[in-house]
């Protein structure tokens, strides 16, 4: 077998768990945490600030992905396979291929980054973008594929992953905060865990070194706890209106 279809091979089967890459890396920066002898300041505001804005900034860029997103599009594909019944090429797609993926890099850099650790957060970033272009050749096969010339004209001229554009393509469908919040509500929660998590390991061994007790080392900082109950309760009131309600539904848009 020739080595691209070898590797676009291994990018359809990491496709289909793309989703459970944070199984490997949450557990991983929590270790880092607890043994790394050399974390800045990680009560620093200024690099707590810096370290989540971060990872919100992937956030709001998955956020205006989202948003534009119609029904049907390449924009949501499910574990099973590929899916795309039109091409989306305006919008965050209007700058790069795959916006998804360069919300999700910036979004786990952050996390990478409260480690403290810059040897783990570079062999992280390395190893997450081997395995998104992994994946990303698989999508781009499927779609070259179906959409033929249309994918190829519109691809030629936009880059993968970072864009060398600003210029902003209207998209044909309003922005729906609406279909932001159905999706991404999930995404959102998991990443806060993931930050008061690292964080509170790093309280946790400063507090061991203290000789402090081990249960109240381990609990979350003031800050740590009311940006979580906050996110918890943003969680739960989404999910309860997207199962038990229609409130945030939008017409000619991704309902799963």
């Amino acid at each position: 077998m020739p080595l691209i279809e070898d590797l676009e091979r291994s990018g359809s089967w990491l496709f289909r768990w793309r989703s459970f890459l944070p199984v490997v890396i949450v557990p991983a920066a929590l270790y880092v945490s607890y043994v790394d002898d050399n974390t800045p300041a990680f009560n620093d505001p200024r690099w707590l600030a810096l370290c989540l804005g971060v990872g919100f900034l992937g956030q709001i860029i998955r956020a205006f992905t989202i948003a534009y997103v119609p029904k049907g599009t390449s924009g949501r594909n499910t574990t099973e396979g590929q899916v795309a019944m039109t091409l989306n090429s305006t919008g965050m797609y209007g700058y790069i291929r795959h916006p998804l993926y360069t919300g999700n890099f910036f979004m786990w850099l952050g996390i990478l980054m409260l480690t403290g650790n810059w040897i783990f957060t570079t062999a992280i970033s390395v190893t997450f973008w081997v395995y998104y272009t992994l994946i990303a050749m698989a999508e781009e096969r499927f779609l070259r594929n179906k959409f033929g010339d249309t994918y190829l004209d519109w691809a030629s001229g936009i880059p993968a992953f970072f864009p060398r554009t600003y210029q902003w393509k209207r998209p044909g469908v309003f922005f729906s905060f609406k279909n932001v919040l159905k999706r991404e509500y999930n995404g959102a929660f998991a990443m806060v865990i993931s930050y008061v998590a690292v964080h509170t390991m790093h309280s946790f061994r400063e507090g061991m070194l203290s000789g402090l007790a081990w249960e109240d080392s381990i609990l979350p900082t003031p800050l740590m706890q009311s940006l979580l109950t906050t996110s918890a309760i943003a969680f739960l009131v989404l999910r309860f209106l997207k199962k038990r309600t229609k409130v945030l539904d939008v017409e000619g848009r991704e309902y799963t």
